[in-house]
């Protein structure tokens, strides 16, 4: 049965993602001359990837909790990671914000090709190119924009929070950016590495409250990574429990 489910997923997958992508390459198209900032295209490709999650008869994801009414444009937005699909549930958040990813996902048909359309940003892991992509997701935050940096820098092997690297710390500090911590759970079977077929998970975001860098220079950097850390540490504690129960809300 679950090798059924898995087939049906992947298909559901990649018409989602296909159909998404002409959907997301219209609104660009048409919202481009008046959207310097692709804002409505942005909304467009991260609703196609919350719809992924939507119609996956696998994949049960949403939002526990309060979510921020007020975010400022200036955030940096700070998670764990667990999976690929970690994506697909960040984007139940309804505001529009760029992503530091990896460039080669910029290279998958559909989605790939989406996310370098509406400007999100790619990052190779060299540390010249990496400084070069936290400059681009500067100049976004300047323009009013959010971004969404995974700062353990890739997914988690064993599904424990790694430690954070410096650099959505320093790019928040450097753009006096609120750093707004988030948590995900109950992702890590939804994709696994070793194994083609999607699996079942019920997955949890959690959002914190936003910390505010006024006052911070560079010597806070430590002191604001290690408070980052500590608050998703609590977040994915709080949802936890909630990937096991069906009921729980």
């Amino acid at each position: 049965m679950r090798t059924v489910l898995a087939i049906v997923t992947c298909i559901e997958l990649f018409l989602v993602a296909s159909l998404g992508f002409v959907f997301v390459a219209s609104v660009y198209v048409l919202t481009r001359p008046f959207d310097s900032r692709r804002i409505l295209s942005g909304r467009a490709l991260r609703l196609v990837a919350h719809s992924a999650a939507v119609f996956s008869p696998m994949w049960r994801f949403r939002i526990h909790g309060d979510v921020p009414k007020n975010l400022s444009p200036r955030t940096v937005c700070v998670s764990n990671h667990c999976s690929h699909t970690d994506v697909f549930l960040i984007c139940h958040v309804p505001w529009e914000m760029k992503w530091l990813a990896k460039r080669s996902l910029f290279k998958l048909p559909f989605i790939g090709w989406g996310m370098w359309l509406v400007g999100d940003v790619g990052v190779e892991r060299s540390s010249a190119k990496a400084l070069a992509a936290l400059e681009e997701c500067k100049a976004w935050l300047e323009r009013g924009v959010p971004v969404m940096i995974f700062p353990e820098g890739t997914r988690s092997k064993t599904g424990e929070t790694q430690p954070f690297k410096d650099g959505a710390f320093r790019l928040a500090i450097g753009a006096g950016a609120d750093v707004l911590p988030m948590a995900v759970a109950g992702t890590e079977g939804a994709l696994s590495k070793h194994d083609w077929r999607p699996g079942f998970a019920r997955g949890v975001l959690k959002i914190g409250t936003p910390i505010s860098t006024v006052g911070m220079t560079a010597a806070d950097i430590p002191r604001l990574r290690q408070r980052a850390f500590e608050e998703v540490l609590a977040l994915r504690a709080e949802i936890l429990p909630l990937t096991t129960q069906p009921g729980a809300t």
